[in-house]
């Protein structure tokens, strides 16, 4: 059966308008979902965008026209090809770094946002591609530029993720060694402990492991209840620990979002005299957990401490806890356009939903979405957009709307292949791994992950059926030349490889139960 053409309703002069050269008028008229990516290869970028945009039900912008005596230079189509040096100085300093330096260019389209002034916290959001990291880059690096004393901050939730930006911001700045110098990038725990020594000593931080120990023997000290070690954990963390919670009447009217079960008054009565007696022999031992960690340095902070940041920016913020979303609320407070936020409700995974609002960062109306995906081909984005629905919400009333999200280019399309057990899928990934390294990949250009770390020696063993070296990802390793990366999802994010597979997607895994 024929597919219907995409673009026979359209006049010629607004294909036209869009940028469409009228020698490929006929061809447009005649595209199809088929079609369509081969025929955007052959047109302007300008066109191709404009195309993709009416295909997917959005309606582009009309190319705007420079007034007769312009500066051809600064339209925002030719500052997607060209980079206008004005001093023989800048042309050297440009000319000193590699073409990696390249590669954290800003689209025009995304320059609104690094550049707009605000009246308070702002959030970027975008699916997986959108150039969201990009925008917390360049925003770090003019807001240093623009204000010559400040101090700003470039954090995330992991430190293989900081060291990532750590690399880009080089790749963007070190070349202005006074804009460089006065950002600073770390993961958040990183900065924490910094900021918390320099005030209260270093902190003696608790394990998970010690936590769910301290938890069943607390628990063995309560009569009459059926509480397993890992729900208590999970109440712990989530609740407990992250609202650094410490009496009972704050325990019982705190909201349960998220929660699946609901408990009666007796059985939090139960729950809370276990936590009790875990908070007592924490203090007992002189051991903080990191969220207490974070909420003592907020209270210094909200007591009169020197703010250390004018400004601060965070990427991947879906995956903030609560204690760090309230420390950075305090720390990014100097100035109303202090807080710029980027990420994707759509890949939070990590973290209970909450309300930023409460902890004093509320983004109504400051909240913003990239629509122009240019890292991620049209068929991987269409494959997960079908685990998502078109808009997300956070628990404040913000929604993110994913309609109208495009490609800008086209390739291969995601395989999905089931095994019997996992002895043929490692064997399996193993030998695609290998076909790839035969050919034109090098073994850093690969990725292989996993859900959790209970599935991590599946991933490695597929490395070594291929014959190659992996190196797994933690917070102290990261990517190395000559090896495979291995990681679970959670230190995945924010990076970047030519060929993924993910595995292990076992029932029960994925998604975790």
């Amino acid at each position: 059966m024929e597919k219907p053409r995409l673009f026979a309703h359209i006049p010629d002069d607004d294909l036209l308008s869009y940028g469409v050269p009228a020698e490929w008028l006929d061809d447009v008229s005649q595209a199809t979902e088929d079609t369509l990516f081969d025929l955007a290869e052959h047109l302007p970028q300008e066109a191709a965008e404009a195309l993709l945009d009416l295909a997917t039900g959005v309606m582009p912008q009309v190319a705007t026209v420079a007034p007769e005596g312009a500066d051809p230079f600064n339209h925002p189509d030719a500052q997607r090809r060209f980079r206008v040096l004005t001093n023989v100085d800048e042309l050297e300093r440009a000319l000193e770094f590699p073409w990696e330096k390249w590669t954290v260019f800003l689209h025009p389209a995304q320059r609104q946002f690094v550049e707009r002034a605000a009246n308070g916290p702002t959030r970027i959001s975008g699916s997986a591609g959108t150039g969201k990291t990009i925008v917390a880059l360049h925003r770090a690096v003019f807001l240093a530029r623009q204000n010559s004393q400040a101090q700003v901050l470039l954090t995330t939730f992991s430190k293989v993720l900081s060291n990532a930006l750590k690399t880009k911001l080089q790749q963007l700045a070190s070349n202005e060694s006074d804009v460089y110098n006065r950002i600073r990038v770390h993961s958040l725990n990183e900065i924490g402990d910094e900021l918390y020594t320099a005030v209260f000593g270093q902190p003696n931080i608790t394990s998970p492991d010690l936590i769910r120990s301290l938890l069943q023997s607390a628990a063995a000290e309560v009569a009459e209840h059926r509480f397993a070690t890992r729900f208590l954990f999970e109440v712990w963390s989530d609740i407990v620990d992250a609202r650094q919670l410490k009496t009972w009447e704050a325990y019982r009217d705190t909201p349960r979002l998220g929660r699946k079960s609901r408990l009666s008054t007796k059985q939090r009565n139960l729950l809370w005299s276990i936590f009790e007696r875990v908070r007592a022999e924490l203090a007992r031992r002189h051991l903080i957990t990191w969220p207490e960690m974070f909420g003592r340095i907020s209270d210094h902070f909200t007591n009169g401490g020197e703010r250390p940041f004018d400004f601060v920016v965070v990427d991947e913020a879906q995956d903030v806890g609560i204690a760090e979303m309230r420390f950075l609320a305090i720390l990014g407070s100097k100035r109303a356009d202090s807080l710029l936020f980027t990420g994707d409700l759509g890949q939070r995974i990590f973290q209970q939903p909450f309300s930023w609002k409460s902890l004093g960062v509320d983004i109504r109306g400051r909240s913003h979405t990239l629509r122009i995906n240019y890292r991620t081909s049209h068929q991987i984005r269409s494959h997960a957009d079908r685990l998502l629905p078109t808009s997300l919400s956070d628990v404040d009333g913000n929604v993110e709307n994913r309609r109208g999200t495009i490609s800008v280019f086209n390739g291969p399309a995601p395989a999905m292949v089931c095994f019997d057990d996992s002895d043929e899928e490692i064997a399996a990934v193993g030998e695609w791994i290998a076909r790839h390294l035969q050919n034109d990949l090098q073994p850093h250009e690969v990725g292989v992950f996993v859900r959790s770390d209970q599935q991590v020696e599946r991933a490695q063993a597929a490395v070594e059926a291929a014959g190659a070296a992996a190196i797994t990802l933690c917070d102290n390793v990261e990517t190395t030349a000559d090896h495979v990366t291995v990681s679970t999802m959670h230190l995945a994010k924010g990076l970047e490889f030519r060929a993924v597979v993910v595995m292990a997607c076992d029932d029960e895994v994925i998604p975790l139960q």
